[in-house]
Order: C-alpha cells, then structure tokens, then sequence
C-alpha cells in the first residue's frame, strides 16, 4: 500500500475506536462501510499462532539481511503491517477521541446519539446495493440480523451474570465480536450482559491505583482487565475466521445479514434521542435533524472520497 492508503487506514481505525467507545455504534460498522471489511476479516482469520512462533524464531537473527526479509515477507503475508495501522488508529482514538465523545453524551445526549443515528442510517443507505433478497435464504438472514440487533439493541440489564474471572473471559469474546460484526457495539454488548459498569469500574480503578502508586489496590481490577482482553484476543481470531468462511461460501447471504444488522441498531441511538427529549420543542427538534444530517453527510463523504482506495 501507499503512504495516502496507510494514513487512510489509520483515519479509519481512528473512526472504528471511537466507534467501538460508544454504545449502539459498531467499530466493525464503520469497516464495512469505510471499505475495509473483508480486508480486516481476512487479516485477522489469516493471524497464525504456528507462524507467530516461526517469526520468533528469527528474531536473534535479523542481523543477517535474509532474516530480515524472512521476517517481512511473513508479516505481509499475515498482513500485520495493516493490521498494526489500523490498530494503532483504533488505540490512539479510545485514549483520546472517545473520552469527548463520552462528554458529548453527557452533555449533549440528544445530538450526539442524532448524529451516531444519522451515520448508522446513512451507512445503511451506501450498503443497500450489497443487499439481494431474491431468494429465501436472503430473505431469512434480512430479517434475522434485522431482529436480532433490533432486540439486543434495546436491552439494558443488570448485572444478571455471575462474577469471577471465566465468567469475565467469556463476556470478552463476546463482546470483541462487534469489531467484526457490523450492526452490534461492544459497548452495547457489555451493558446487555450487565458487565458494562464492571468494566469500566474496572479501567478507573487501575488508573487510580497505578498512578498513586498502590500496587495492591491494582491487583484486582488489572487481573478483571487481563483476562477481558485475553478473552477478547480468544473470540477476535476465532469468530474472524467464521465470518471468513461465511463470506467465502455465501457472501451475498452474509453481507444481507450485516446491513440488516445495521438497520436494525438504529434502534439504541433513537431511544437514547427520545430519552433526552421527553419534551419536544422546535429548537430540540432542528437541533436532533441537523446533527443526524451531519451524521449522515460525513458517511456519505467518508464513501464518496474512499471509493478509488485498492486495499
């Protein structure tokens, strides 16, 4: 790839972060209609852990100039140079971008979810000519995306699932399969299992035990984190290799149900605007459909501007 198509692969990890930060809105949403799906997918299914370790192997050695091309012919192959891109672009906007996105639904909750509605919308809008309903099959995995975000996305539970550390596995691998399934936010998951404030209890208690320096305190909240995102690496690359699969043996079939997945998300951000008008004015109103028009707008640009990209 180019320099233009890393920086573009960056801006769009960038994107999928912030995504991710924010319930109702899907990381792997913005993959697919940012035009880098089926690139992540097949980039994650190809992450071999036998070849991982062959790579290892050649680290004493990369003094030597055949070494050193072993080793990059095998990250190409694995396609870890734009994985490590697009990661970076992910990371860098949840340390950053996310915490005023997490702001802006505190002060602005209403235009905010507008806007996270009028993106979801409009990436439902781009994606409509990968949407064939000409036979049952389609039809069946239409309306079962459809049902299942609508339903997941309008559930809040408590925290109904036991504690412990497996149970915390489990609900990692889970919840990472937003990244790759467009139309569901982890963030979305974690409060439909009742783990959400776990978790992010968990990220401020680490913060605060870390910087003062009480290791003790640490213990607790960093093993919840370890095992979260060993879970999560768990799920990633083995739920990557079956959507791989479904793309491979029934695309049309498989991309249907993704854009139906999305549709059917756009429920969460339209509760959240109604739960922040409970009293409709003009003003509120203009408000709520300027931001959900920009929302849409910058998808539609984000489309418009990317299309010519060869990933």
């Amino acid at each position: 790839m180019t320099t233009r198509d890393y920086l573009v692969v960056y801006a769009k990890g960038a994107a999928m972060g912030a995504a991710d930060a924010v319930p109702g809105v899907s990381g792997g949403t913005i993959a697919l209609i940012a035009g880098i799906y089926e690139r992540l997918v097949g980039a994650l299914a190809a992450l071999d852990p036998q070849e991982a370790v062959a790579l290892l192997a050649l680290v004493p050695r990369l003094g030597r100039s055949d070494a050193r091309e072993e080793f990059w012919v095998s990250l190409v192959r694995m396609d870890v140079p734009f994985l490590a891109v697009l990661g970076v672009g992910v990371l860098s906007a949840v340390v950053t971008v996310a915490n005023a996105v997490h702001v802006a639904i505190a002060d602005y909750p209403g235009v905010t979810f507008a806007f996270f509605f009028g993106l979801i919308a409009a990436s439902v809008v781009v994606l409509l000519g990968e949407v064939t309903l000409d036979t049952p099959g389609r039809v069946g995995a239409a309306v079962a995306g459809f049902a299942l975000a609508f339903v997941l996305s309008g559930q809040a539970q408590a925290d109904v699932l036991p504690g412990g550390l497996p149970v915390l596995f489990v609900v990692g691998a889970v919840a990472i399969c937003a990244m790759v399934l467009p139309g569901v936010s982890g963030s979305l998951i974690l409060i439909t299992l009742g783990k959400y404030e776990t978790m992010t209890s968990a990220v401020s208690e680490a913060t605060d035990a870390l910087l003062g320096g009480d290791g003790a305190a640490a213990v607790d909240p960093v093993s919840t984190l370890v095992v979260f995102m060993v879970g999560a690496l768990a799920g990633i690359l083995t739920f990557a290799r079956v959507v791989q699969w479904a793309l491979e043996h029934y695309r049309a079939a498989t991309l249907t149900f993704l854009v139906a997945l999305m549709a059917g998300a756009l429920r969460a951000p339209a509760i959240q605007i109604g739960a922040a008008n409970p009293t409709w004015t003009a003003a509120s109103a203009a408000a709520v459909v300027a931001a959900g028009v920009v929302g849409g707008g910058l998808v539609l640009l984000l489309d418009a501007t990317t299309d010519d990209l060869d990933y």
